[in-house]
């Protein structure tokens, strides 16, 4: 390792930007001992220190199949062009050697090619924009090697045609499927069986764990192959990305997504008969009419009054679950039945199963609250997601995880409390764990300046946008543009950007225009350029240099104290005597 990071070393030699860095030999060395000793590893290094380089050398020195899990997409996408492609040509430079590296995203980033043939067999489009998007697809879809949507610079981040192309696993059948062998999951799923290294974020890796756990360990289970070993880098999100997939979710729109689906599979294979039409009409209905009694309120909110809100609407709660029960019945009468409708049945069971869980359980460990979104725009439909989520994940963790692998590495520029570990063994179930903090190799005093408006109104208020507006436009003149601008709601980006409009003379960039790496790239590429965005965009970003000289953040991103989740584990973590502010 000394002879790799150390100055004079193979870094120095091969790294343009070189400096020595004592953090990144520490951490390297430590992992590498992990490593050889199968033991677990929390690293705290501060920015800067070179973490991705830390762990991918002693990765690569083990031979070991090794899954390395970021918190973004962005980090994914550092590793795999760029970091991992300058370790081959300093390690093999005369290419005697070559890794096998596999970059895998959640399923709904890939294209499902029996949806696209069905859609263009039956084409039924939303206007001119979804025609164009569909086209754009189409002509795409023959010459794409990946199907990773990411390739597709012209679609917006929210196109809503996309959403009806996924490859999420909802719908898919698997290897009964006549796309099968050429579905891009399927061949992600093959680069990563033969791949040393494979590289993906928290939110597939444990929608994966997921899976696994819910079908027992089934062989066919999940797309991620077995290993010994997994990194997590940003690993401070792990808490709430776990409880997130090992919680229950019911929604109107899964459920208004279910009726759809079963009425195009049913009416393109001319099977739609009056009694399911009538199953299907009844679904919606009671449906609708369920989500539409529940608790007002905007955001997130606890349903802490479930007992009492199934005394007063009990019925309509039965009728939905009926109503679900009826449409399975008459999905498994249909005379020879298509494969989908074996997939339809197993949904609509799921949701009858989960709806039953979040209205009747009594599980202590488990907070139950209700979502809503929307309600403004076209329409102004809203969404409803009734949720159920484990207030302590650590129970989960560690028999379903830490206690399967080897050794998981933990690292993050923020892990420790108090200067050490305790809180995260405690939460994340971390036993038998080495532990290791660095300090960030930056002088902030002399290289950075903070600056707090001390006379902005509060963010909440109508007369924020105005103020703010003009402020950050003063900013990015006097820092000439060079700029990340971000905020903690897409409401606020999108009025910010619209005001700033025509009031800057630097090229203006906006998060769902087209996918992030490419306008990550464009930023890079473009002087002066200022990039407006949101949560997605906070961390896992890498520009060098003076293209990005300043970061203008809205207000800073804590957990709203009123939060269901963040509500429940402060009463948990008071229950056992301890102190949630500081945890």
């Amino acid at each position: 390792m000394y002879q790799f990071f150390a100055p004079g070393g193979l870094l120095s030699r091969t790294h343009p930007a070189y400096e020595f860095r004592r953090g990144q030999l520490q951490m390297a060395q430590a992992v590498e001992q992990a490593l050889e000793e199968k033991r677990h590893l929390i690293v705290e290094a501060g920015t800067g220190t070179g973490k991705t380089l830390a762990y991918l050398l002693p990765v690569i020195r083990s031979g070991k199949r090794v899954i390395i899990s970021t918190g973004t997409k962005n980090l994914q996408e550092q590793l795999f062009y760029k970091d991992i492609p300058f370790l081959e040509q300093a390690l093999f430079p005369n290419a005697e050697g070559k890794l096998n590296v596999c970059y895998m995203k959640g399923r709904n980033n890939y294209l499902c090619r029996k949806k696209l043939y069905d859609l263009t067999d039956e084409p039924v489009l939303s206007g001119l924009e979804e025609i164009e998007h569909y086209r754009a697809i189409a002509a795409w879809e023959k010459a794409t090697q990946t199907g990773d949507r990411a390739e597709l610079a012209s679609l917006p981040e929210a196109s809503a045609l996309w959403h009806k192309l996924d490859a999420r696993s909802d719908t898919c059948l698997g290897q009964k499927c006549s796309s099968w062998e050429r579905c891009f999951i399927t061949e992600m799923h093959r680069r990563a069986l033969e791949s040393d290294i494979i590289i993906v974020n928290h939110h597939l890796f444990f929608a994966d764990l997921a899976i696994k756990q819910a079908s027992e360990y089934a062989p066919d289970a999940g797309i991620l192959p077995e290993v010994g070993t997994v990194i997590f880098d940003e690993a401070q999100e792990l808490e709430d990305v776990a409880g997130s997939y090992f919680g229950v979710s019911v929604s109107n729109t899964r459920m208004d997504e279910l009726c759809r689906d079963v009425e195009g599979s049913l009416q393109r294979n001319k099977l739609l008969s009056a009694s399911i039409s009538g199953a299907l009409k009844s679904q919606r209905e009671r449906s609708q009419l369920f989500f539409s009694l529940l608790p007002p309120g905007e955001g997130r909110f606890a349903f802490e009054n479930r007992r009492e809100f199934l005394e007063e609407n009990g019925e309509e709660f039965m009728a939905l679950q009926q109503s679900l029960l009826r449409l399975i019945s008459e999905l498994e009468n249909l005379p020879s039945k298509p494969e989908e409708i074996f997939n339809f049945v197993r949904r609509a069971q799921e949701l009858q199963v989960q709806l039953g869980f979040l209205m009747e359980s009594e599980d202590r460990n488990t907070v139950f609250w209700i979502e809503r979104r929307g309600g403004r725009g076209r329409g102004g439909a809203w969404n409803l997601f009734l949720q159920a989520t484990p207030i302590d994940v650590a129970p989960i963790l560690k028999t379903c995880l830490f206690d399967k692998l080897e050794c998981a590495v933990l690292t993050s520029a923020t892990l420790a409390v108090g200067g050490g570990f305790e809180y995260m063994r405690r939460r994340l179930g971390l036993e038998h764990v080495r532990e290791l903090v660095l300090d960030s190799h930056f002088d902030y005093a002399s290289q950075a300046m903070l600056y707090v408006p001390p006379d902005l109104p509060d963010p909440r208020t109508p007369q924020f946008a105005a103020r703010a507006s003009d402020r950050i436009r003063r900013l990015l003149e006097i820092t000439r543009g060079r700029a990340f601008v971000l905020f903690t709601s897409y409401a606020q980006m999108n009025d910010i950007y619209q005001r700033l409009l025509g009031e800057l003379e630097f090229p203006m960039l906006l998060q769902g225009d087209a996918p992030k790496s490419v306008l990550l790239e464009e930023f890079r590429l473009t002087p002066h350029s200022v990039l407006f965005g949101t949560s997605s965009l906070w961390q896992g970003v890498d520009v060098q240099g003076e293209q990005l000289s300043c970061v203008i953040i809205d207000r800073l991103p804590f957990a709203v104290p009123s939060d269901p989740i963040v509500a429940a584990r402060v009463r948990a973590i008071d229950a056992e005597c301890g102190n949630a502010f500081f945890q």
